[in-house]
């Protein structure tokens, strides 16, 4: 027997099925929602005035708002904010968005039935290879450190113990950077073989329609293409976990082969002896089946993730 392979989705792919999802949920369910403008619009859910927020699982969304650490992170302001057409006094936050990765994150990791506030489910604690009694960070900034002597706090998504977590769902990619942006961190060729990083020539952009480039009395600037390092997110992630002497694992959505064949291209340029071992990938789905069954069911809902 053939057993299918899982589909192959790109970004825009997913965000239009999260769409469909999200508006669905919302009418079946009268959910206060509105939907961002532009090219690419997105549901934003709300809380109503009963405290319900469709973005978040019931059980999940209590859990946050009874712990002043994690509520603070819905505090950050949508990108797209705007006077709602839904309520007045509602400004849009990221973590509304029903793309959002972060939001899904804390759906699972909120959840009483995942981590009561002692300790993690057996199941979840195992598939993760972390203490049943860490306490989950979200936002953490354990920084990079530079070659001269200072740190780059980039943001890690979720701290458990000594695992570093970075979710994704329908990010385009994880961030190009021009190769001196790498060449800034302290522990880079400890970590990586850096001419295997993942890397692309970028084009300049076209010339304005005006401008005749054979055209000898115009004087055209050279330009020339672009070398661009692929996956500067992840390159971040690794050398914060190195150099905390912690482990790193790539949150992505198993449709996604797009972010995690670029993951494995970062991954496989690691050279440092004992330490690409602590360098892992798990997908919401495999994560899924570790959970309980009403948080199956609400992502398998609302995200289509499926054990």
């Amino acid at each position: 027997m053939t057993i299918p392979s899982t589909p192959r989705w790109s970004s825009s792919m997913l965000r239009r099925d999260l769409g469909a999802r999200a508006l669905s949920l919302a009418s079946a369910r009268g959910l206060l929602h509105d939907i961002s403008p532009g090219a690419s619009p997105v549901v934003i859910f709300g809380r109503d005035e009963h405290g319900h927020h469709g973005n978040f699982h019931p059980a999940a969304y209590a859990t946050i708002c009874a712990h002043p650490e994690w509520v603070r992170r819905l505090a950050k302001v949508h990108t797209a904010s705007r006077r709602s057409r839904a309520r007045k006094d509602w400004r849009w936050m990221e973590l509304d968005s029903a793309n959002s990765s972060d939001a899904l994150l804390m759906n699972i990791f909120c959840h009483p039935g995942v981590f009561d506030g002692a300790a993690f489910a057996a199941p979840v604690a195992s598939l993760l290879n972390i203490d049943p009694a860490t306490q989950p960070c979200f936002g953490a900034r354990p920084g990079v450190p530079f070659r001269r002597g200072r740190l780059d706090r980039t943001e890690i998504d979720l701290v458990l113990g000594d695992l570093f977590l970075e979710a994704k769902l329908t990010e385009h990619d994880f961030q190009t950077a021009a190769p001196s942006l790498i060449e800034r961190y302290r522990d880079l060729e400890a970590v990586f073989d850096v001419a295997r990083l993942p890397r692309k020539l970028v084009a300049p952009p076209p010339l304005p329609p005006n401008l005749d480039p054979d055209d000898p009395t115009v004087n055209l600037p050279t330009r020339p293409a672009k070398l661009r390092i692929l996956g500067y997110q992840l390159i971040r992630n690794v050398l914060a976990a190195f150099a905390s002497d912690a482990s790193f694992c790539v949150l992505s959505d198993a449709r996604r082969r797009d972010l995690i064949d670029l993951w494995y291209a970062v991954l496989s340029a690691v050279h440092a002896p004992g330490f690409a071992w602590r360098l892992k990938l798990l997908t919401w789905q495999e994560l899924a089946a570790a959970l309980p069954r009403d948080l199956q069911q609400f992502l398998e809902a609302k995200y289509g993730i499926c054990p």
